[in-house]
């Protein structure tokens, strides 16, 4: 097949929504596809609208010789008239692979109100998609029903190759001291480190220590929330700003901590859940999204909706490494059960071969 994939910026770009997307290029390459990547420039929203408009681009799709076209739907101000206007003169399918849609994440009602017009627009101009998950097949489907052909292919938490065993995890749990905690995502308000932080501002200092990864510039007014936060609690000696840090280094962090504490207000999915998960990390996240279908709850990690609820479940698991034992295991257990990459990847590639055929 010769593909082509619309993106923002840089098909490297830190996130679980690229992450999926160079899983998804690196194993269309492997099986002898090639993917052009088509990237547009990061702009704000309104900006973004324009795209729409830009001829340039517009010829550029018209012209070009794919067996099929995806998206990201990040991309969804962007592409939704371009898409329409493009029907009737294009031979080849859309495909639209959709992470989490802008108006799931919480904003006021009237924001989301435009969002998800736009978004509605974008998603009935494709053929197909690609979900990442079941709820956000569901949250789609809500706005534009179900008929249009759709594979569901989760993403996996395989990449590091995690090689720890049961009595590892066991000793780790058992070890005296803090309990040891990691966060793993970009610095901005959606994946709730200011929560986090508020929950362990109320428990003693001796209990605690975190690992803060992620980019620090993607949201520089949310960094210094962050930074202001960590002054007035005094948390600075307990809190470690990594920003990103390699592969190695990141395994090197998840094979030495007790809980991956990431409570979004909203997941589309949570790779970093099962990455943890494959080091024996029970994870704790927000209610928000498909974290649920990762975690389930009290065995495998814990979904809150407060730092109130968080702090209590962070005192309890300190105290009680019986049951963060239990929970590292049953982790470690759902990691192991999980599609990998290749099986995910593999089943995308089937159907992408089907909506060629069509």
């Amino acid at each position: 097949m010769k593909i082509g994939l619309i993106i923002y910026g840089r098909l490297q770009t830190i996130s679980g929504g690229y992450l999926y997307d160079r899983q998804l290029v690196a194993h269309l390459e492997a099986a002898g596809d090639e993917v052009e990547i088509i990237s547009l420039p990061w702009e704000g929203y309104g900006r973004s609208l324009l795209h729409n408009t830009w001829f340039a681009l517009a010829e550029q799709l018209r012209l070009a010789e794919f067996d099929l076209l995806l998206q990201d739907e990040l991309n969804h101000p962007s592409l939704f008239w371009l898409n329409q206007r493009l029907c009737g003169h294009i031979s080849y399918p859309i495909i639209s692979i959709v992470h989490h849609l802008r108006s799931s994440e919480p904003r006021p009602g009237w924001q989301n109100r435009f969002y998800r017009q736009i978004e509605r627009r974008y998603l009935a101009s494709v053929d197909g998609f690609v979900f990442n998950s079941q709820t956000t097949r569901q949250v789609v489907q809500s706005l534009v029903g179900d008929g249009q052909p759709h594979v569901v292919a989760f993403p996996a938490g395989d990449r590091f190759q995690p090689e720890i065993t049961p009595p590892q995890i066991e000793a780790r749990a058992q070890e005296p001291g803090p309990l040891r905690l990691l966060f793993v995502g970009n610095l901005i308000e959606r994946k709730g480190l200011h929560v986090l932080l508020e929950a362990v501002a109320g428990l003693p200092t001796a209990d605690w220590t975190l690992e803060v990864v992620g980019e620090t510039a993607v949201s520089p007014r949310y960094t210094q929330k962050i930074q202001q936060q960590l002054t007035q609690h005094a948390l600075r000696a307990n809190v470690t700003l990594h920003g990103p840090l390699s592969d190695d280094d990141l395994a090197a962090q998840m094979a030495h901590s007790h809980l991956l504490v990431v409570p979004s207000s909203y997941e589309g999915f949570g790779i970093v859940y099962l990455e943890g998960m494959g080091f024996g990390l029970p994870a704790i996240a927000g209610r928000g999204g498909a974290a649920h279908e990762i975690i389930t709850d009290g065995v495998t990690g814990f979904l809150v909706d407060d730092a109130a609820t968080l702090r209590h479940h962070l005192a309890s698991l300190h105290h009680n490494r019986t049951q963060l034992s239990q929970m590292s295991h049953a982790a470690q257990t759902r990691f192991v059960a999980h599609p990998t990459w290749t099986e995910s990847m593999s089943q995308i590639r089937n159907f992408l071969l089907e909506q060629c055929a069509v």
